[in-house]
């Protein structure tokens, strides 16, 4: 689940089939009684035509977990992450960063370090889009150094500048869902 649309859908099915939750949160769900096996193809059936995936394998599950903490830090929070991402994303799921990043590089087919880039590109353009900061205030926010490093990450994902980006009239964004997907192109 990457985007409240999901954790909605999520408790509806829930609803429908009687199950009372506890957490529904993104990657996560939490529910106060036991699942009937009949309860749980029903779920994942229901889940599926809605396009979501009950997922049962754990490295799956921790793909979901990291790709979750990454879309909270760059699209829902305000609040700048002030110590290494490795560390904090290691804090997060509490794993070893190396593990996460071999096992992330090896499902995903890219790193956590290029998934992280495309989200703040995908941030960036929104921000730009909005028009209510400036490109120095939104490198503040997006935690880059400057503003030359801002704009040479953007170009090298976008092939334009900000600037340039600022004043096209088809602002093309990506879905949250879709960012980082090695068969995707921005």
């Amino acid at each position: 689940m990457v985007s409240n649309r999901c954790k909605m859908v999520v408790k509806e099915e829930l609803r429908n089939l009687g199950l009372h939750f506890i957490v529904v949160d993104l990657g996560e769900v939490e529910i106060m009684e036991n699942i009937s096996m009949e309860q749980r193809e029903l779920l994942k059936a229901n889940l599926h035509n809605s396009g979501l995936e009950l997922m049962d394998d754990k490295k799956a599950m921790l793909i979901e977990k990291i790709k979750n903490v990454i879309i909270e830090m760059v699209h829902h929070s305000d609040e700048i992450i002030k110590v290494n991402f490795s560390d904090y994303l290691s804090e997060k799921i509490n794993h070893d960063y190396t593990y996460l990043s071999n096992l992330f590089s090896e499902v995903q087919g890219t790193t956590i370090e290029q998934f992280i880039i495309s989200h703040k590109i995908e941030r960036i353009k929104e921000l730009i889009i909005y028009g209510e900061l400036n490109i120095t205030e939104i490198a503040w926010k997006m935690g880059y150094s400057s503003v030359a490093h801002l704009s040479s990450q953007f170009k090298k994902v976008t092939g334009l500048s900000p600037s340039h980006f600022k004043q096209l009239k088809d602002k093309r964004r990506s879905p949250i869902e879709e960012i980082g997907n090695v068969n995707d192109i921005n």
